[in-house]
This record gives structure tokens, C-alpha cells and sequence, in this order.
């Protein structure tokens, strides 16, 4: 829901009803994958997407419906067969199960919530009782990291309603943040031994990952503008002041004049195996001291850049200055995939491949030829690497 949640927070700040249909689960190969959603407003605007096939007509012609006739969240469930499965969008074929909500301007302040959050990088779940008692369709809370890990230790946790989204809904909603997946859950619910089940949909916004790009060099515009695209806050430094300005790279989120190992030692911390550091200086005064705080970091993907004889060469200065070899087999160098790359904006694409690569658990190799699904999921990830 990202993608048209700003979108969605403006129709309703203009008074505007919006009908969304958010994907909860599929199940086949879809393009899409759950938490993608499709909103659309009084006037017939349509913002995002939920499949890429024929499912985008029919959700519209449902949210037209939801519309005109408002009433309860609905689930509603598009199958297809194997021979219609390219148009829907389930490349295997399959059923898209999504959630059908009217938005009223005067009850959806949680929609400024969540846009607030992800406009400041904040990790958040939105949860959602999908499925259960009449009475409790609709029901949502919205919580942050801390409200959650909260929750998950039995402690009040701000919007949280513990008799509704209690500690077990809390420990999965925190695990689905930590993949950065959305997911449906099925939990016991009533009086024991009239207990059904309630389904609770976890619609999660990550924190965007960070990316520190060290040097402000030819390559470094064309790799802050890729990882950009990507969903990360870039961050570029740079000792020097002539070439370290805003002016120079103004798609990064900041730009820093300090040497990046002084940057590391007051920033370090909060580096996490989501996010990149990537060193694109070639000078062992520089790259030394930097590497040497990178690696005392737990970013997930540290790359340096260079030719192989620039990289042994720098593997030896590493080992004098007391880097281990498990220090020294984190180092990505050359970084990227051996994409033939050759320009600053090949490059580019070459070092945030090896990124998604590594983080997906995946060779690199082409899919021609391949037997591993196209479309692995988000629990295929690796929630130990970038």
C-alpha cells in the first residue's frame, strides 16, 4: 500500500470517500505480492496496482461498487485457470485473495498516521482483522517498532487492543517487519471450546534500508540515484568540500563533509544487515581507516570498489592493519555482478544486483535456463544479509 498511500491520505484530506482493495494473500505465483493495493476515489481516479492482469479490472469494478454502497470490509477472491493465468497476473495460475474497505474522511486518521510514519522512516504494522466475528471486520491497529516489540513482551503498547491484537499477533507482526513482508495469520478466538478463528492481515512499512557511499567520485551520482530507486536513504561522504556538496548530489538524502571513518564512529551503530556500505575511494589513506570501520558495523553488504589488483593490494594493507579473515571475506571487491558494466550507470545496476542477489539467496544467473521459481517471495529472503 505504500505506493498509493500518500494519494489515498490526500483524496481524504480533501473530503473525498476512497474504496481501497489491498492483495492479503496469493496463492500461485503472482507479479504482486501481499500489501500490494489499488485505491480509488469519488471521481473514478484510480492510484496503484494490485496484479498487472484482468484482477486490476475487477478489483476496480468492486471498489465501484464499495463505493456506491459502502458497508463492511469484504474479502473477495479472483481465481483464474492455468490458461488465464498470464492475463491475471498468476503466472501458474492460482487465486488473489484482497480486502475491499470504503474510507470515510472523518474515520480514517490512521491513514495520516501511517503516511506520517513512512515519511519519516519509521518501521511500522498496520494490522487488520480481515476475517471472525461480524463485530470485529474492519478493526485496525496501527503500531510502530517499539509499540511492537512492547506488545510482544505482554506490556501496554499504545494503540494496540490486547484482547484483539495480543502478544502472539505482536511477535508475528514483528517478524513479518523484520522480512519486510505483509502476511495473513489465523489466530483462536471466543470462549474456550467455542474458539474460532480470527484472520489478521499484517500490512507492514520497513524502515527504509540505508546506503553510506564513501567518496564523492564519477560513479557515485549514478549509484546514489540507483539505490534511490531501490527504496534506500542515501547518505554520501566525503572529506572534501569541493566535491561533497548537495549541488553535486542532489538525490542524495544527505551529504557529509568528515572522513567516513569519523562519520562510522558516531553513525556505526545503527547500521543494520539491511543496509549497504559501499566504498568508492582508491586511495589506502582513505579506504584503510574506512574498510576497517565498516566491518566493526553489522551492515549487510559492504562493497569496495576496484580492480583485482587494487583489491590485493588493499587485502594486504587490511591484514597489517589486524583485520581477521572473516573481517576480510565480508568485503565485496570488485563489487557487483560481472555484468560487463562499464559506464557509471552499468555499474550501478551491476553492484545493486549483487545487493538484491545476496539478499534474495540468489546466484545472480540468468532465469533462462534456470529451475528456481521466478518469484521466490519475501520468506525466501535472507534476513541476515542486505
Amino acid at each position: 500500500m505504500r505506493e498509493v498511500l500518500e494519494r489515498v491520505a490526500q483524496w481524504l484530506d480533501e473530503g473525498k470517500p476512497v474504496a481501497l482493495a489491498r492483495v492479503v494473500e496469493v496463492v500461485g505465483s503472482g507479479v504482486r505480492t501481499a500489501g500490494a493495493a489499488i485505491a480509488l476515489d469519488g471521481s473514478g481516479e484510480v492510484a496503484g496496482s494490485a496484479s498487472g492482469g484482468c484482477v486490476e479490472g475487477a478489483l476496480v469494478h468492486a471498489a465501484r461498487e464499495v463505493l456506491a454502497s459502502g458497508g463492511r470490509p469484504e474479502m473477495v477472491v479472483f481465481g483464474c485457470s492455468d490458461d488465464e493465468a498470464f492475463d491475471v497476473g498468476l503466472t501458474c495460475g492460482g487465486k488473489v485473495r484482497a480486502l475491499l474497505e470504503r474510507l470515510e474522511p472523518s474515520q480514517s486518521a490512521w491513514v495520516a498516521e501511517l503516511a506520517e510514519c513512512a515519511r519519516a522512516g519509521a518501521g511500522a504494522a498496520l494490522l487488520e482483522v480481515v476475517e471472525g466475528p461480524p463485530g470485529l471486520l474492519g478493526a485496525k491497529a496501527l503500531a510502530t517498532s517499539p509499540q511492537l516489540h512492547a506488545a510482544a513482551g505482554g506490556a501496554p503498547a499504545g494503540p494496540l487492543r490486547p484482547e484483539v491484537f495480543g502478544s502472539e499477533v505482536a511477535d508475528d507482526a514483528l517478524a513479518d517487519l523484520a522480512a519486510e513482508r505483509s502476511a495473513l495469520h489465523y489466530y483462536p478466538f471466543g470462549p474456550t471450546g467455542e474458539a474460532g478463528q480470527l484472520g489478521v492481515f499484517v500490512d507492514t512499512y520497513p524502515a527504509p534500508p540505508k546506503m553510506l557511499i564513501v567518496g564523492a567520485a564519477s560513479f557515485t551520482a549514478a549509484l546514489a540515484s540507483q539505490a534511490k530507486l531501490l527504496g534506500y536513504r542515501v547518505t554520501v561522504c566525503d572529506a572534501r568540500s569541493v566535491f561533497a556538496s548537495a549541488a553535486r548530489f542532489p538525490m542524495a538524502d544527505e551529504v557529509v563533509v568528515d572522513r567516513a571513518e569519523r562519520y562510522l564512529a558516531v553513525s556505526g551503530d545503527g547500521f543494520g544487515p539491511r543496509d549497504a556500505i559501499c566504498v568508492l575511494t582508491h586511495d589506502p589513506k582513505f579506504d584503510v581507516p574506512t574498510i576497517r570501520a565498516a566491518v566493526r558495523t553489522r551492515a549487510g553488504y559492504i562493497g569496495v570498489m576496484g580492480s583485482r589488483r587494487t583489491q590485493a593490494d588493499r587485502r594486504r594493507r587490511l591484514e597489517e592493519a589486524g583485520l581477521g579473515p572473516a573481517e576480510l571475506d565480508r568485503l565485496r571487491g570488485p563489487l557487483g555482478l560481472d555484468l560487463g558494466a562499464s559506464s557509471p550507470e552499468e555499474t550501478a545496476v551491476s553492484i545493486c544486483a549483487e545487493m538484491i542477489a545476496l539478499r534474495c539467496g540468489r546466484p545472480g544467473l540468468p532465469l533462462t535456463g534456470g529451475t528456481a521459481p521466478v518469484h521466490p517471495g519475501p520468506a525466501a529472503r535472507l534476513p541476515g544479509v542486505v
